[in-house]
């Protein structure tokens, strides 16, 4: 396929990444020329310098048969037009990333289609979704569901204590039946394994599971994982993410959220009226103990910086919550 992807930020460049390794034909558009300098060093992908809002450009990069135009720039308008622009000059299918949720109600499509964007994403409604579901699943590592919510994909990290743990899947076939569930690939030193019935399971595997929904206690009795109750709830990061998040556990958790922006943290008290909105750093041991928390049931770490998210995920593990779930773009 040859994709068109305008915006080189965190999701454009991401994107490329993936894409690129799947031997598709990938160009980038950014008005920004330092942002294009190193994706051309790092990837075998196309660069133009200049505004995926530009009829000239864009007629020149779709000069050639476009399966693809992804419109993901910070900029709502500048996807919106790009798309539209895009679609009228060959692209066979576009798609926007967008900042609003009213237009990803069932009632928009159509509009959006006769404008000429074929699809609507917003990346950060998404990943709030995604850490939603682990809160729902709280015995494992990742979580998706999929053939219309009757099937899910377990993903369970292995410690030395899990009954499986150097035992073959042919004897954990035997003693459990798992007629409900798959085991279906097996992480590990950083090699993928499609295991075999002869396939030992290792302490420090990451193990993926295919199951039918009313398996899930099975799956987690034979990787020895324990599944609670998340009533409480301390998110880091007051951005699009954690926002949403806590919009939506403050109806049933005791929700608390941090942020280093007393700006944002105000506007944030207006909008989550249920939410405790706590002016900090979440480096700070001290406020962290203050704010009870080894009494968390779930850590989220969303502050748009991996590394700030990775560390304060592990330093909230090592004050006793159950769960921590970080956000990283540096893959």
């Amino acid at each position: 396929m040859r994709i068109i992807i305008a915006g080189a930020g965190e999701v454009g460049t991401h994107l490329a990444k993936m894409l690129a390794t799947e031997n598709h034909e990938i160009l980038i558009i950014d008005p920004e020329e330092e942002r294009l300098r190193p994706i051309e060093a790092s990837m075998d992908v196309l660069t133009i310098h200049g505004s995926s809002t530009s009829v000239n450009l864009l007629e020149n990069a779709l000069r050639k048969k476009t399966d693809l135009f992804i419109a993901v720039t910070h900029s709502e308008d500048t996807n919106i037009t790009s798309c539209m622009l895009a679609k009228n000059l060959g692209a066979r299918k576009t798609i926007a990333r967008i900042d609003n949720l009213e237009y990803l109600e069932t009632e928009n499509e159509s509009f959006f289609r006769k404008m000429g964007i074929d699809s609507l994403i917003y990346p950060e409604l998404i990943a709030a979704r995604e850490v939603l579901m682990l809160l729902h699943e709280t015995g494992s590592t990742d979580f998706m569901e999929f053939s219309g919510k009757k099937l899910a994909l377990y993903v369970q990290k292995l410690d030395e204590k899990a009954p499986i743990v150097n035992r073959t899947l042919e004897e954990i076939s035997r003693e459990f039946g798992t007629e409900k569930y798959r085991t279906v690939a097996i992480r590990r030193n950083n090699v993928t394994l499609i295991p075999k019935p002869d396939e030992y399971f290792r302490a420090g595997d990451t193990v993926y599971v295919i199951s039918l929904k009313d398996a899930v206690d099975e799956i987690l009795e034979t990787s020895g994982s324990e599944s609670f109750e998340a009533q409480n709830i301390m998110i880091v990061g007051g951005s699009r993410i954690g926002k949403h998040i806590a919009y939506y556990m403050q109806r049933s958790c005791s929700v608390k959220l941090i942020d280093t922006n007393k700006e944002k943290c105000e506007a944030l008290s207006e909008i989550l009226e249920n939410t405790l909105i706590i002016n900090g750093d979440c480096r700070d041991i001290e406020m962290l103990s203050r704010e009870s928390i080894g009494m968390m049931d779930c850590f989220i770490a969303v502050t748009g910086n991996s590394e700030t998210n990775i560390l304060s995920c592990l330093l909230a593990k090592k004050m006793g919550v159950k769960k921590t779930i970080a956000e990283v773009e540096n893959t």
